[in-house]
């Protein structure tokens, strides 16, 4: 018994495996060991004399036996004092992991929203490779768990659902000619998020996040279906107003609203410095005879997204960093204000139902007020222009 415990305790090549010795025998035998043995004795020395620490050794009351197991690294550095806490939930999954999908669950990232960030696609291949690019990052910002798959269960527990996927605008096309083949696309999808999210927040960034969601989503309240509708756009105008001022855009306060395009409007009569509102010292600003020309911000604003696909192929960064503020507000309950793309049937006077942008509170639970801007009435006019735009598609497709 002696050679056979020395020559496992002591042998020279177990360090090297990287593997502690359990040995596993009654330590009241050691102390005490019956009468005429002296095997306890002689386990107490022997484990003093092994190249292994002692603490690698981890002695268990097995009477009447030993034997040796293996103890893993982790193990040996770690002792457990109390179970780890769970993830406090916010889960935010990403459907679609081209470049706005992938923007989007980057900036996300970088800026800690979420605890938890899930991507679904159709291309394994690009999927993987894109979950492996984001948690080798994982080191240089704060804990995030990042998963994968292309099985919608993944997205199971999701407190927000973005949804970027879709048909790639193609250069010179307008955002409204992507519904013709987007609607397909988003038939497919949503209906298996909602399943394994029943409580979800649904967030389309995809073009045109309008009507098609409300026709397409059942079961789902008004305040938890979200377009991202102007919320870009308005940046934009923003943007635009600092260059003019120079100053930092997020002192320039503006809305656009309605379309997420073409039939946009710019709401001039509240776009104002420091409370201070532009239309008093400039009654004609965004007019067409406007000295100024302030129209040319809102025609730049509409160009932007055309401007940027012709040079680089498609937009990415600022739509994932706005997708980010909007998340944040959510998992925050920050209750900021956006212009995000709602049901509006009973707002401004329409009195049909479809999804435009306006100014909307946005906390925890979704949405819980739309702001009632003071309009005039050219914009006014232009909101329900743009509205029935929209109408018009809704009825070309029989949505």
């Amino acid at each position: 018994m002696r050679r056979i415990l020395h020559n496992l305790i002591c042998a020279q090549p177990l360090p090297t495996l990287g593997l502690a010795v359990v040995v596993q025998f009654d330590p009241l035998a050691c102390l005490f060991p019956p009468a005429g043995s002296d095997d306890g004795g002689f386990l107490i020395d022997l484990l003093k004399q092994s190249p292994l620490s002692i603490s690698h050794h981890c002695i268990l009351s097995t009477p009447d036996n030993i034997h040796f197991v293996s103890m893993s690294t982790v193990q040996q550095i770690m002792k457990e004092i109390s179970p780890a806490m769970p993830t406090p939930h916010a889960k935010i999954t990403f459907v679609g992991v081209g470049q706005v999908g992938m923007a989007c669950a980057f900036s996300i990232l970088v800026q800690h929203v979420a605890s938890e960030i899930c991507l679904i696609d159709i291309a394994e291949d690009k999927l993987m490779g894109e979950m492996m690019d984001l948690q080798h990052g994982l080191p240089f910002v704060k804990h995030c768990t990042i998963k994968a798959s292309t099985d919608y269960a993944v997205t199971a527990g999701s407190k927000i659902c973005v949804i970027s996927a879709g048909a790639r605008q193609r250069e010179g096309e307008s955002r409204l000619s992507l519904v013709h083949r987007n609607v397909e696309i988003f038939k497919g999808m949503i209906p298996k998020l909602v399943k394994y999210s029943p409580n979800t927040i649904l967030l389309v960034i995809s073009n045109p996040g309008e009507k098609i969601l409300d026709d397409l989503i059942s079961g789902l309240p008004r305040e938890r279906v979200i377009g991202s509708g102007t919320n870009l756009d308005s940046a934009r105008l923003r943007f635009l107003m600092s260059e003019r001022f120079n100053i930092a855009p997020s002192s320039c306060h503006g809305f656009i609203i309605g379309e997420h395009g073409d039939s946009s409007v710019a709401v001039w009569s509240g776009v104002n410095i420091a409370g201070i509102p532009l239309k008093q010292l400039n009654p004609k600003i965004g007019d067409d005879d406007d000295p100024e020309e302030w129209k040319m911000l809102h025609k730049k604003v509409i160009e932007s997204a055309y401007d940027i696909i012709k040079y680089k192929g498609y937009t990415s960064w600022a739509i994932g960093l706005s997708v980010a503020n909007i998340c944040n507000s959510i998992m925050r309950n920050l209750r900021q204000v956006f212009a995000l793309s709602v049901n509006v049937q009973g707002i401004h006077g329409i009195d049909f139902e479809t999804y435009l942008s306006l100014p909307c509170v946005l906390g925890e639970g979704g949405i819980t007020h739309i702001i009632r801007q003071k309009l005039s009435e050219s914009e006014l006019a232009q909101l329900h222009k743009s509205g029935e735009t929209l109408l018009k598609i809704q009825k070309e497709l029989n949505l």
